[in-house]
């Protein structure tokens, strides 16, 4: 393992970005710590050629961007990625990759990733990418944008159609036995905007009739009432 966190720890200014390069090719590890000690504001603190020496010496607060060779297996990625965040290491990873799967992206993204680029991107994008996510923002290539968005879509779909207030409302309205006369009157709106409601409701839910809405939301969203 190569590090300077030590001798370099008392040295460094409170905005210097300290880097720490994990990747199994030396020649890789070699190359963008030299690019990168060129880069002002940015100190490379170590090279480590594996998760459990990253590990040990990220959790001595030796850096605060990891970058991490994500072609080392995209499970060891992971792995390192959660195993990090569960030592309590608060700085960011940015995975450098070849090319990921959707799955695999989406799933270091879930467990805390702060950015992933490509290893076809310039000197000048990586650094970019390193500020960008050491400031708390994330950096993710616009080909993995897509996957993401349809795993949050399928994510919501699987909790289930989201309530609005005027939904539960009328739900509520509709266990405790009020026509729409008396709905009306409780949201003082009109009975044609009750009637509206209660077909937007049962649309959503999938149901048909008045008595389906009430069976459906007993068995399924009584809790969110």
């Amino acid at each position: 393992m190569q590090s300077r966190a030590d001798e370099s720890a008392g040295a460094s200014s409170p905005s210097t970005i300290r880097v720490l390069i994990v990747g199994d090719h030396a020649m890789f590890r070699e190359g963008l710590a030299c690019m990168l000690e060129r880069e002002p504001g940015m100190e490379v603190v170590g090279q480590v050629g594996s998760g459990a020496e990253a590990l040990q010496l990220a959790a001595s607060g030796g850096a605060g961007v990891v970058l991490l060779d994500a072609d080392r297996g995209p499970a060891s990625a992971a792995d390192f990625v959660a195993t990090a965040r569960q030592r309590g290491f608060t700085g960011r990873i940015l995975v450098v990759t070849a090319g990921l799967g959707e799955r695999e992206a989406v799933q270091l993204i879930q467990a805390g990733l702060g950015g992933i680029i490509h290893k076809s991107r310039s000197m000048e994008v990586l650094s970019l990418a390193i500020r960008q996510v050491a400031a708390g923002e994330p950096w993710l290539e616009s080909s993995y944008l897509g996957s993401l968005f349809r795993t949050v879509e399928r994510t919501r779909e699987a909790k289930g159609p989201n309530l609005t207030g005027r939904d539960r409302t009328v739900l509520r309205s509709l266990l405790e036995g009020l026509t729409n006369r008396e709905i009306a009157e409780l949201l003082e709106i009109s009975e044609g905007a009750v009637k509206a409601s209660l077909r937007h409701v049962c649309r959503k839910l999938g149901v048909r009739t008045r008595s389906q809405l009430v069976k459906v939301t007993l068995e399924q969203f009584k809790d969110q009432l």
